[in-house]
């Protein structure tokens, strides 16, 4: 059989790129896209540069794709932006809404609008969208993150409702803290605005947890890659909550 094509977005670093690694591993043919083309040649896959906050960038990436690897089987959307830039909802500044509405929200449901018709008619699909434990439940200061993440898994869902009579599937992970280079930008804007330190922002996010420590990305990309696998077949329509066992 030739090997599933997989199209992993935001996959330059963190939770994408150890997502697209197994993915790889697991004898796909992986695609990585996000902006920073510097980042995307460190991954050792195939990639695009393209920004995913546009109707164009997004089509340009799933044409890339589909021209060099073939049409896509698997699509892990993983970029997105935070919410260390935000206000409270009656500071907020709009441009910041439409921001993080079209990177985190718009871009995924172009990218699903591009891709899913495809698969329906060959009759296999996996879709893996990266949400956050804020996909459930708000944080203060972060209106436009947390209803973009929420968005995100009722994309998810929808699909799901969509495309699962063809054998496709649509799930979203819903991660906890994790280490990654959003993630410490958060906390640098944190300690700055509370007077204290990054170590002490980390320390703090870990206690929210069991186990008294935050994620690793790859922790987080092992569930991406089960839900792309023909053994999640399944699974769908679910919104997995990867936090060890944290409320947040």
């Amino acid at each position: 059989m030739t090997a599933r094509v997989a199209l992993v977005t935001g996959g330059g670093r963190g939770i994408g790129r150890e997502a697209a690694l197994l993915l790889a591993a697991a004898g796909m043919r992986v695609m990585v896209t996000a902006r920073s083309e510097a980042e995307l040649a460190g991954v050792g896959l195939e990639y695009v540069a393209a920004d995913l906050g546009t109707p164009e960038g997004c089509a340009h990436a799933v044409a890339e794709t589909a021209r060099r690897l073939g049409p896509i089987d698997v699509l892990v959307v993983n970029h997105g932006i935070g919410s260390a830039h935000e206000r409270l909802v009656w500071e907020q500044d709009p441009k910041v809404w439409r921001e993080t509405m079209r990177v985190n929200l718009d871009g995924p449901f172009e990218l699903a609008r591009l891709t899913v018709g495809g698969m329906c008619e060959r009759g296999y699909g996996r879709l893996v969208f990266t949400s956050s434990t804020a996909g459930e439940k708000a944080e203060r200061s972060g209106s436009a993150y947390v209803a973009s993440k929420h968005g995100v898994i009722g994309l998810a869902r929808a699909i799901a409702q969509d495309a699962g009579p063809f054998n496709v599937t649509s799930n979203a992970v819903l991660p906890g803290w994790v280490r990654t280079a959003m993630a410490e930008r958060s906390a640098s804007t944190e300690a700055e605005r509370r007077g204290i330190s990054v170590a002490e922002v980390w320390a703090e996010r870990a206690a929210l947890y069991p186990q008294r420590r935050v994620l690793e990305p790859i922790e987080v990309a092992r569930v991406i890659a089960f839900l792309c696998s023909d053994a999640a077949g399944g699974v769908n329509g679910e919104a997995i909550t990867v936090a060890l066992g944290g409320i947040w």
